[in-house]
This record gives C-alpha cells, structure tokens and sequence, in this order.
C-alpha cells in the first residue's frame, strides 16, 4: 500500500468550492481489459461544512442509460492530516461505498481504499489532479491485485460554472 500523505490541511479542497460542469470518461466494462470508453457529461456542486473540516458535493450524472445523482463527502481529521472521501450513489441510496484516505501533496491529491467488486477485492484509487482556479481532473481506478498493477476506469474534467 502506498505510503499516504500526511501533509494534508483542511484547506486542501477549497479549490473546488463552487458550481462546476463535468465531462466525463469512463471504461464500459471494469476489470475486464476493455478499451471501450462511453463520455457524458454532468455537474457538481461543493459546500464546505464544519467549520472547513469537511465538505461535500451534489452530483448530477448523465449517463447515456439515464440521469442520476450521488454526494461525494469528505472529511478531514486533524490528528492524522488525511482526509476520508466516501461516495454515496442515488440509484442505490442505502449504500454509502467504503472510505479512500490520504491526502495532498505538490498539488496532487492521493487517496487510497478497499472495496469489493463483482464479489472479488479490489484496491481503490482516487487522484485529483491538473488544478486551477477554473479547472481540475479527478480519476478513479481499481486494482485487483494488491494495488500492483491499477485500471484507470473513470476520468471527470472539471470546469468551473461562473
């Protein structure tokens, strides 16, 4: 597992307050060696709470099989400098995905986590990345291996909404 950072402040996501639009790219099948990318777009929306301690954002998804939303919430815990970020998914709203942790550094965010996927274990990986004051990139990507080899399965480019 890599080693998270622990540099991290509570002001890490300020960049991404504020309304943005999404273009997103993400891998028809996971885990299956596909090269088959579907691309839609969206929005999202980010408040801080807790005084900056923590944040979360409202997701409008626009899949070519239909709309949905889902709310990414982040907290940041003083003591070990890391962030928590977990996604919750409206078309199964009783779910909230396990946790990825870590933190920023030299303007990349990292953050780590398990999972399960079709029944098997898997690493996950978030990275946020290319940020401005007008745009960023976050990606996902899942691991089947430990977190030797990683499938990026998941690309959003942000940009912001005036």
């Amino acid at each position: 597992m890599p080693v998270l950072n622990t540099e991290s402040t509570a002001d890490d996501f300020d960049f991404f307050v504020g309304r943005w639009s999404v273009r997103h790219r993400r891998l028809k099948e996971r885990l299956a060696a596909s090269a088959q990318w579907e691309q839609f777009g969206g929005t999202s929306e980010m408040h801080k709470l807790m005084d900056g301690q923590g944040n979360i954002d409202d997701n409008v998804i626009e899949l070519p099989a239909g709309r949905y939303r889902a709310v990414s919430l982040r907290s940041f815990d003083a003591k070990t400098k890391q962030w928590a970020i977990w996604w919750l998914d409206g078309r199964d709203p009783q779910r909230l995905e396990p946790p990825v942790r870590g933190g920023f550094s030299q303007g990349t965010g990292a953050f780590y986590g398990d999972d399960v996927f079709k029944g098997e274990p898997i690493r996950v990986r978030f990275l946020w990345s290319d940020i401005t004051a007008t745009s960023c990139r976050w990606q996902q990507a899942f691991s089947a291996d430990g977190g030797k080899t990683w499938e990026t399965n998941w690309i959003m480019d942000f940009t912001r909404v005036p």
